[in-house]
């Protein structure tokens, strides 16, 4: 499926949906090795998975609560 658009300067450009176009060759990320990442970014991550362990944790903390583990 191709589509023909024109903008403003009459250029013309085709569209094709990516479902009908020719499959691209799949990188292989064997050998690549670990990322190299700042000190801010491995900090970001860090506080990322702080954050989310201690949603995790509420979560199950609401949920025995209501299930009356504490009493009350």
């Amino acid at each position: 499926m191709q589509t023909t658009l024109k903008d403003l300067n009459n250029e013309t450009f085709q569209l094709i949906h990516p479902l009908f176009d020719a499959p691209e060759e799949k990188c292989s990320p064997e050998g690549l090795g670990p990322m190299h990442m700042r000190i801010s970014v491995k900090l970001s991550l860090f506080m990322l998975r702080a954050y989310l362990i201690l949603m995790g944790l509420l979560v199950l903390y609401s949920i025995l609560h209501q299930a009356g583990v504490f009493g009350h």
